[in-house]
């Protein structure tokens, strides 16, 4: 179980960046050239917000059975331990929730511009917390990517 749900979850994570980059470049490039907000705009941010979601819930499952989170006395002294049991979970909560966000207050916009400003905003702030929160390899010593 926990294989497949970490395998599963570092794919999902390329699909996530992929799109979520995707949308952040068609909104930066719709705010500055003026452009009317198109259904294939809002199709991308969709899509990066689904997919975002899907990896949430990944996580989740993934953080209920995998062996680098612990609530053992100590287990916050260990870079690894604390790392996958409160910052990586809580970084990304709150990255999901600002793209959850901007895509929300895209949605109650009257104008284009307006939409494409949020989506473009929320989304980068989101990518750049995700980026800060994946456990690269060079950042944890003892536990990287799979």
């Amino acid at each position: 179980m926990y294989n497949f749900l970490v395998h599963l979850h570092s794919v999902n994570r390329w699909i996530v960046l992929i799109l979520i980059v995707a949308a952040i470049s068609k909104a930066f490039y719709g705010w500055f050239q003026k452009n009317e907000f198109a259904p294939a705009d809002k199709k991308t941010a969709t899509l990066a917000l689904i997919f975002t979601h899907i990896q949430l819930i990944l996580g989740v499952a993934l953080y209920f059975v995998s062996p680098f989170v612990s609530f053992a006395e100590g287990a916050i002294k260990n870079e690894i331990y604390r790392f996958y049991t409160i910052e990586h979970l809580s970084m990304m909560i709150i990255a999901i929730a600002l793209i959850t966000l901007g895509f929300s207050l895209s949605k109650r916009s009257d104008s284009s511009i307006t939409k494409f400003k949020r989506i473009a905003v929320f989304y980068l702030i989101g990518l750049l917390i995700i980026l800060s929160s994946i456990p690269w390899p060079f950042r944890i010593s003892s536990a990287g990517w799979y």
